[in-house]
């Protein structure tokens, strides 16, 4: 089975809690605060596996969660930080926000890529301890982990592809030049799944050719196999279209390359303009070689292609397809990498002097501030000790918060609701 397309969620693991804890020992009077801070949660990664070749991993598996720090200890002993989760993809994967369809990161020719950061951990009330507040009585939450439905979408990695209709002899000449064993049969749609094979022209000198399977009439519009696998021409370089010359399935080759790249154009207008060599295949079976073939190769100098004519079945001519493989592949364009469409927004820091971004509204005279980042702070404070709570009111001034409130009109004594935490405000 082929699955080159597949959703998924992932979430780093949350920062462990920071600690409240006071040293208490014989003899020691006024130990002091000692709680420890939690530890950083796992990360989610992503990695390349250049031995897969398919999504099929995730087929039974669509969520990844990694764990969550522990949290701090009394001793000022840290909490223990969790393990990252490492998530192995197939090159040329494509990471894709599944709502917006952006582009996060091409898994091609890269490290490792954290898709999912993990939270920080919470301080301990020892970290709060100053020269007049010698006994805090709070300590701070660890962070949330970052989480996100995500598409992969492989379009695999190859110099070059061999496209065409069914049964004209793609993947034989795979099996020819390279070490790959597609599925080889006198039927249309024998190969149901791209196959990928290292050509070796000497010791020196490779490449990598794919076989496209399922390109018809009506590919790009989901009829046959295209619509599913046109994504994975988008990254060679070279095409090499294979026609079956001697029409033994009463077929035009002259159409059938005119059906073919129309529906590569409909799908991209890139690939129309991709470098293409055409295999004129099945020569064996034309009984007579006085055939004219004048205007096939007529139209084929139109579109600015070579012509080579081959018998996959008798291996004809397969070495000079090779050598004008080898004699264009230099000045073929570079592989495509897709750049993200998206940024990654580190998390805001609460002590930050930086104006926070907040939504405030009013709905009965009461006043309802939220903000993400604001939702940390509330999990980070301890209501119950007043320097907590002066700590709390400290960083609503410092991140303007009590401004915004005062810019949309609230007066003294009015309600202002922060996540459920109610107060009246005063000026």
């Amino acid at each position: 089975m082929f699955l080159d397309k597949v959703d998924i969620y992932v979430k780093g693991g949350n920062g462990g809690n920071g600690c409240v804890s006071f040293h208490r020992e014989k003899y020691v009077s006024k130990g002091g605060p000692d709680g420890g801070d939690g530890g950083r949660g796992g990360n989610v990664i992503f990695k390349i596996d250049e031995g897969k070749n398919t999504l099929l991993d995730f087929k039974h598996r669509r969520r990844f969660i990694a764990e969550n720090g522990e949290d701090g200890k009394t001793g000022k002993m840290y909490g223990k930080s969790a393990s990252d989760i490492y998530i192995s993809v197939p090159p040329g994967t494509l990471i894709k926000d599944t709502e917006s369809g952006k582009i996060i990161k091409d898994m091609s020719n890269c490290g490792e890529f954290i898709i999912a950061k993990s939270g920080k951990g919470g301080w301990g009330n020892r970290r709060f301890a100053t020269s007049t507040r010698q006994a805090p009585n709070f300590a701070k939450n660890g962070l949330p982990g970052e989480e996100k439905n995500i598409t992969l979408e492989l379009k695999m990695l190859a110099d070059v592809g061999l496209i065409g209709y069914p049964n004209v002899g793609k993947s034989s000449i795979l099996n020819i030049v390279s070490m790959a064993k597609p599925k080889i049969a006198n039927y249309h749609f024998t190969t149901l799944s791209p196959n990928l094979g290292v050509v070796a022209v000497d010791r020196d000198f490779s490449f990598v050719m794919a076989d496209i399977p399922g390109l018809i009439e009506g590919a790009s519009d989901g009829i046959g196999l295209g619509h599913d696998f046109l994504r994975h021409i988008e990254r060679c370089r070279l095409l090499i279209h294979v026609v079956d010359i001697s029409s033994s399935e009463y077929r035009n080759p002259i159409d059938d390359l005119e059906n073919i790249n129309r529906e590569l154009a409909k799908y991209s207008e890139e690939l129309i303009d991709r470098p293409q060599i055409i295999a004129a295949n099945k020569i064996d079976l034309i009984e007579s070689e006085d055939n004219d073939f004048k205007e096939f190769e007529e139209y084929a100098k139109n579109l600015g292609c070579e012509v080579v004519y081959i018998s996959a079945a008798t291996g004809k001519n397969i070495d000079r397809l090779l050598e004008k493989i080898v004699k264009i592949y230099p000045s073929l364009p570079p592989l495509k990498i897709y750049e993200s469409e998206t940024f990654e927004q580190d998390y805001i820091i609460e002590t930050d002097n930086k104006t926070h971004e907040v939504d405030i509204r009013k709905n009965k005279n009461i006043y309802y501030v939220e903000g993400e980042w604001l939702f940390k702070v509330i999990n980070s404070v301890n209501f119950d000790d007043r320097e907590s709570v002066m700590y709390f009111q400290r960083v609503l001034n410092k991140s303007g918060v009590i401004d915004k409130l005062r810019q949309v009109g609230i007066k003294e004594g009015e309600t202002v609701n922060i996540y459920d935490l109610e107060f009246d405000f005063v000026d």
